[in-house]
């Protein structure tokens, strides 16, 4: 592998992390339920963080980003969701969506949208699940018709992050005739204020100041121009940036997974149990040493994939492995922590009954276990070797 071994941080780097910390603590970890209670993201807390530049950390400063790499923007993402799981929801969907639209959109269209969803005054969607499609991403039945200087788009979205907070989405259709699957769809940016679209939202498990819901499309005109890259190239592009994603969805979930480790080593070493710190009992402090480890591990995996990514080296099955690994692995971890904390641990007034909701909804969303497996099968073996 090109390029040398080097685990250290940069100057750079430990300030933005150092600020993103200092934020978290003082402005997202002590509202962590609220939002949840209220089921929405206050608006002035992610103007403050667009301020700052969290949003679009690797995204052109022409758009309002800081042009960094990859790396750094997952390690942002990390410290931040330490204190609010959920507004890695948020950033990941920027990271996604604002790099589709600085790659694929023409700058005139994307320009204003992006420098709006960089300040954080603007909630960008992902709009590719269908009601019957799931994990089948290229067999959609949304239509894009092709009218004159426009598009008109009809057909329901589902499953989509921010779908009653957002002001734009990113919408694949198909172009292509029915059959087609992944060489007959586009990518559209399609505000959500025109006419012809609705949302509504789900009554989730977790992930609530989030939000997730369904959009609604009935006959909606986009400009030609909102088309986003090539006509029927829209399947690619989103494949592309999955591999980004994934890679900070692992670290999303790892963030909360830390925080409970950390929380749960110091309550474990101050209580006591039979005269001794719980911490002096195997039955307690080897499972947290194997929790360490795994975590430390899966973290690494997902630095390693956004640093292949900033070398233009290929990182498919590497970000599949983040996606379906850290997402369980973190359930996993809070789940220990809250039988380790006992029964004052069992209480919607501790963090990690929220913590198990939010983080059990990536072990769906994005991709599912099973299909980050077949990509990593795939990427053995081969297509054909695996079906």
């Amino acid at each position: 592998m090109p390029g040398s071994m080097n685990f250290s941080t940069s100057p750079e780097q430990d300030e933005l992390v150092g600020t993103a910390r200092r934020f978290g603590q003082e402005h997202l970890a002590p509202f962590y339920k609220q939002r949840e209670r209220e089921g929405a993201f206050d608006r002035a807390t992610l103007r403050r963080m667009g301020e700052l530049g969290f949003f679009g950390v690797e995204l052109p400063e022409a758009y309002g980003g800081l042009g960094l790499d990859s790396v750094t923007a997952g390690l942002v993402l990390e410290t931040l969701c330490a204190a609010d799981y959920n507004i890695g929801q948020l950033m990941v969907t920027v990271s996604l969506a604002g790099t589709i639209l600085a790659t694929h959109g023409q700058p005139h269209v994307v320009e204003p949208w992006l420098k709006g969803i960089l300040a954080g005054e603007t909630i960008p969607a992902i709009a590719l699940t269908e009601p019957g499609g799931g994990s089948d991403a290229a067999n959609l039945v949304v239509r894009a018709q092709r009218a004159g200087d426009t598009y008109v788009l009809d057909g329901e979205k589902t499953s989509t992050s921010f779908a009653t907070q957002a002001g734009v989405a990113v919408v694949w259709a198909r172009t292509g005739p029915p059959g087609s699957g992944a060489r007959g769809i586009s990518a559209f940016l399609v505000p959500l204020d025109l006419p012809g679209v609705t949302t509504s939202e789900f009554e989730d498990l977790g992930g609530r100041s989030a939000g997730r819901g369904t959009l609604h499309l009935d006959g909606v005109t986009v400009p030609a121009d909102h088309l986003l890259g090539a006509e029927n190239q829209g399947f690619v592009q989103v494949m592309q940036g999955f591999d980004y994603s994934r890679a900070l969805i692992g670290l999303q979930c790892l963030a909360v997974a830390r925080q409970s480790l950390e929380e749960t080593w110091a309550s474990a070493a101050e209580r006591r149990s039979f005269g001794k710190p719980l911490t002096a009992h195997q039955g307690v402090s080897f499972p947290l040493a194997e929790a360490e480890t795994h975590v430390h591990a899966c973290r690494l995996l997902c630095l390693n994939t956004l640093w292949l990514k900033d070398q233009g080296l290929p990182h498919t099955a590497e970000a599949a492995m983040c996606k379906w690994w850290g997402p369980k692995l973190a359930f996993e971890v809070v789940q220990n922590c809250l039988l380790i904390n006992g029964h004052g641990a069992y209480t919607a007034e501790m963090p990690y009954e929220q913590r198990l909701r939010d983080v059990l909804g990536l072990q769906i969303g994005d991709g599912t276990a099973q299909i980050m497996k077949l990509v990593i099968a795939r990427s053995k073996v081969g297509r054909d070797a695996v079906t």
